[in-house]
């Protein structure tokens, strides 16, 4: 009997070991099918790209990994992170995940934020209905996804408070320059990213300038635009600011093509009677002083010219056969100037001559409009 027992208890503790041999084969290939997952040192198929939406969470990113047959284990890949620290910061934009990249090495991808851009140009001088057709051209964000963004409402920065209603509100303050924006980013990261180019460029310097000479910055910004689209000389923008305060100061019209041309929405080298006449609070051919908003988004320079503007007598100008702006006191002046040049003018002799109030001369300057134009920075404005 005792031999007998010796048995059954042998037979018990190999049916045991048997078991439990089973129980380590499974976990060890489990774990060999999670390690290879995870280590990824399947190599097997084609490298794939991934988009990844502003907000995703990892939740999401490791189902879209899973749907595209880059990973087999989403709770594995988000038990990972959880571990790695990778749970937050995932950033928006394509990704492409290469043969035999391991789960750390998706999400160290994953956290870049640079991962993969496009390049935009934005030149200085461009209006919003041209910085849309560019978003939407390079693939990043549709024209009506761009615009839909545009409310200011929707950004904290000080330079878009008390902005006067129309249209167009953010015109002026999408700052020009080469970004690197991320595939995938939305038509409001976008827009905050210029608005934030253009917070770092105007600095406390421009509004203590502003309120020195009782401008707002939306006024600042306006005459930054409207140099900025009157001349593409560096050494002229200065000048060309103090025109347009000198006619400010005196009671003129400014007068500017650009103003016109930004209500035509088409850049006409030559203006007509019939253009200048278009009711629009933008004609400043029409209404005095300063147009309701910008009229394109000015670059640093033009910025700077419209606080320190250069001192000057002159009332016109216009553009020489050199290529250069002939600048003159009067109006007289301005005719025989225009007379001179071979060049196209920008808006015909007749159109000017018929919305001038200056025939004969400029007036005596009447400096309590607006500040006058004075490159000092302890000028105070005129009183």
């Amino acid at each position: 009997m005792s031999v007998q027992k010796k048995q059954e208890g042998y037979g018990k503790g190999k049916t045991l070991v048997i078991i439990i041999a089973v129980i380590l084969a499974a976990v060890i290939a489990a774990a060999a099918v999670f390690l290879s997952d995870s280590l990824g040192v399947n190599t097997k198929g084609e490298s794939k790209r991934v988009e990844i939406a502003d907000g995703d969470g990892v939740s999401t990113i490791a189902q879209k990994l899973k749907d595209e047959g880059i990973i087999k284990y989403p709770f594995l890949f988000k038990l990972q992170a959880k571990l790695g620290g990778y749970d937050s910061g995932m950033q928006p934009g394509a990704a492409t995940i290469e043969n035999g990249m391991s789960y750390s090495d998706i999400l160290s991808l994953m956290v870049e934020p640079n991962r993969e851009t496009t390049k935009i140009v934005i030149p200085e001088g461009f209006e919003i209905r041209q910085i849309a057709d560019r978003l939407e051209e390079a693939g990043l964000v549709t024209r009506d996804e761009f615009y839909a963004a545009l409310n200011p409402a929707d950004y904290n920065y000080r330079f878009l408070e008390n902005l006067p209603d129309r249209e167009m509100k953010l015109e002026g303050y999408l700052f020009p320059a080469t970004y690197e924006i991320p595939n995938g980013m939305s038509a409001h990261d976008i827009v905050d990213l210029m608005l934030a180019a253009f917070d770092a460029q105007f600095t406390q310097e421009f509004y203590d300038r502003a309120a020195f000479f009782g401008m707002t910055t939306d006024q600042v910004v306006t005459m930054a635009s409207i140099v900025e689209r009157e001349t593409d000389s560096e050494t002229e923008r200065a000048k060309v600011a103090g025109v347009f305060y000198n006619r400010r100061n005196s009671g003129m019209k400014f007068q500017s093509c650009a103003t016109v041309q930004y209500v035509l929405g088409e850049h006409k080298p030559v203006l007509s009677i019939a253009d200048t006449q278009i009711d629009s609070p933008y004609n400043t051919y029409l209404y005095p002083d300063f147009p309701p908003g910008p009229i394109c988004n000015p670059g640093l320079d033009c910025l700077k010219a419209a606080i320190y503007p250069e001192a000057t007598d002159a009332y016109y100008f216009v553009l020489g056969a050199n290529g250069e702006h002939i600048f003159s006191n009067t109006y007289e002046e301005h005719v025989a100037a225009m007379n001179s040049t071979d060049m196209n003018i920008s808006v015909d002799s007749s159109a000017l001559e018929n919305q001038d109030s200056m025939i004969g001369g400029a007036p005596a300057a009447d400096a309590n409009a607006a500040p006058a134009a004075d490159t000092s920075t302890d000028a105070a404005p005129a009183q």
